[in-house]
């Protein structure tokens, strides 16, 4: 037993995880689970999507083991709670990289599932869900089953985006995708403004796998949204090994956090400024390109005991645009946001998953200190805004989103509340559907 909380630390809730050590134990633990529970992977979820209203969790993360690779066709069976790190550790030698990966790899594959993941290629590639071939899946009430698109598809669809409420997901199995080289061949391009960002991206997105953008979101005027648009493909020629980068790490839980109006604009300014050229073409291990919070362990700390929340919302494309200009000038104005300020454009290839966050248009996403009422009522404004340009938000980074938003946004609620498992209830979706 350990006691955690979210990634994000707010709201305030922590609770029991009891440990599933063997696939063998999960029947005997449920069973024996005596209140509602919530299966819990290695606790990167930021809001409460993680979080049980028992307050009391199913570890899975001891649940870490390969079953089987296919190493000529690229395809891995494993344990629920094998980390995409540890994906990658076998995978990136043998030339085999993830098809689809978030901004940390930190994650287990039963939560890049239930929260059906996204990165920077997701306008070629789609979400995690997307390259998920089958998995195995123990219920309160129907014992362990088979999924695929094939085999109770339904189940199947409902688990990928869904929470992990639908069941205790055993193991995953995934279809990677085969490189010549562990590098990246990556351009940083700087922009002025986000209307020269929308039009960089619909000049040059078809010609890389990967694309990102850092945004200021301090920036105002002329220069609203300015940033530095990152794009890149996997080498063609290089080496094939891992990086072996040192990891620096935050020691404690700062008292306040040290994001604040004047760190963000010197930090900000300094970021954008770094970059003297237009463009800086540069090849790159793959760690720092895909993953550099990672080399932050307990990053979250920066923000002190208060905590945090990140707002990520998508904006369908006819709207994207003049919305997250909206968006952008609130939070200009509030001289609130994050150093790490993500803006990209998704693409238009459909997800399995009911719940699935991604739509064609634009995303983006900013960590805010957690500050009383004030953070919430900034949300509450930009919610107003993404709601009328028909978007939504990202439940797994979620921990305030109204009901009637959710229900809005997510219209096959209703589905997946039939599916769940009667004995798996976590705080978010009991305060977004109750």
């Amino acid at each position: 037993m350990k006691t955690v909380k979210s990634w994000g630390r707010y709201p305030y809730n922590s609770q029991q995880v009891k440990s599933l050590n063997w696939l063998d134990d999960v029947e005997k633990t449920v069973l024996c689970q005596g209140e509602q529970f919530l299966p819990f992977g290695n606790g990167r979820s930021y809001g409460d999507s993680c979080l049980a209203t028992s307050n009391v969790a199913l570890g899975a993360r001891s649940l870490n083991r390969f079953i089987s690779a296919d190493w000529e066709c690229g395809v891995v069976r494993a344990e629920a709670g094998v980390l995409l790190s540890e994906v990658l550790d076998l995978s990136v030698k043998r030339g085999w990289f993830l098809a689809s990966t978030p901004g940390t790899k930190l994650i287990t594959l039963g939560g890049a599932v239930a929260n059906d993941v996204h990165g920077k290629n997701h306008h070629v590639a789609g979400t995690f869900g997307r390259h998920v071939t089958r998995f195995a899946i123990y219920r309160s009430d129907q014992g362990i089953l088979e999924c695929s698109r094939h085999e109770n598809s339904e189940l199947f669809h409902a688990t990928i985006a869904g929470l992990g409420l639908t069941g205790v997901i055993l193991w995953v199995e995934i279809q990677l995708r085969p490189i010549h080289s562990s590098l990246i061949d990556s351009k940083n391009i700087k922009f002025s403004n986000l209307d020269e960002f929308f039009t960089l991206s619909r000049e040059i997105d078809v010609d890389y796998d990967y694309t990102v953008a850092w945004v200021d979101c301090v920036s105002k005027g002329n220069s609203l949204g300015r940033g530095i648009y990152m794009v890149g493909n996997h080498a063609e020629r290089g080496t094939i090994e891992q990086p072996k980068g040192s990891k620096l790490k935050v020691p404690v839980d700062l008292p306040i956090s040290m994001v604040n109006s004047i760190t963000l604009k010197s930090f900000n300014t300094l970021y954008y400024n770094r970059q003297i050229a237009k463009t800086s073409d540069k090849i790159v291990s793959y760690e720092p390109f895909f993953y550099p919070l990672d080399a932050i362990l307990e990053w979250n700390r920066i923000y002190g005991k208060p905590g945090f929340q990140q707002y990520q919302c998508v904006l369908p494309e006819d709207n994207a645009q003049d919305a997250m200009k909206e968006i952008l000038t609130i939070i200009s104005k509030k001289k609130m946001g994050s150093f790490l300020a993500v803006l990209k454009r998704c693409g238009d290839i459909e997800s399995p998953g009911l719940l699935s966050f991604p739509m064609k248009g634009a995303t983006l996403a900013l960590d805010f200190p957690q500050l009383k009422n004030k953070t919430n009522a900034l949300f509450d404004i930009l919610d107003l805004i993404v709601s009328e340009a028909s978007g939504r938000l990202y439940p797994a980074k979620d921990a305030h989103m109204s009901s009637d938003f959710f229900k809005a946004s997510y219209p096959e609620w209703e589905t997946l509340e039939a599916t769940r498992d009667p004995k798996i209830m976590s705080k978010f979706w009991n305060r977004v559907t109750r």
